[in-house]
């Protein structure tokens, strides 16, 4: 690792995916996308102010926690003249989301409860799918593995036997 000094207030492009552990595609994408930003030097070389590595840290570890893009983009525009995010603001976003990691580690338990299970996908190859979806009855509901995702099926309204959820 080439180490970029400490008082460097721009790094180029491969100095912030070095030092962030993120691809230089993944930079471009964020970029295209306004999540970062960059200027242009004359030869038309990205540099990123050195506060960008934060800025880059915040997306991915929202991202590994589910966040989608859209949201983290949102969040961010929130802030003041584009800064950075700080740990008050951290703590104000990650409250936010709070309820939909709920909602999210909720539906993974219930995937990994039941992944023997019938998923209500509508093939009846398991023998305990035509106890769980006689006639196919989830298909009514729409389409995909109707029992896997709780926004589709909420787990109040799920029994094994019921003809709906």
């Amino acid at each position: 690792m080439t180490k970029v000094a400490w008082n460097t207030k721009e790094l180029t492009v491969g100095q912030l995916a070095e030092r962030s552990g993120v691809a230089v595609s993944a930079l471009h994408f964020y970029e295209a996308k306004g999540l970062i930003m960059s200027r242009r030097t004359t030869g038309n070389q990205r540099r990123y102010n050195r506060d960008s590595l934060r800025r880059v840290a915040f997306i991915r570890l929202a991202q590994r926690i589910g966040i989608p893009l859209k949201t983290i983009k949102d969040a961010l525009a929130e802030l003041p003249d584009e800064r950075t995010p700080n740990r008050d603001d951290w703590a104000r976003l990650s409250a936010a989301w709070r309820g939909e990691l709920d909602d999210r580690i909720e539906q993974l338990q219930r995937l990994r409860d039941d992944l023997t299970d019938c998923i209500g996908c509508g093939c009846l190859s398991l023998d305990r799918c035509p106890v769980a979806n006689p006639h196919d009855r989830l298909g009514d509901e729409g389409p995909g593995a109707r029992r896997i995702d709780t926004r589709l099926c909420p787990p109040q309204a799920e029994t094994r036997c019921a003809p709906a959820c």
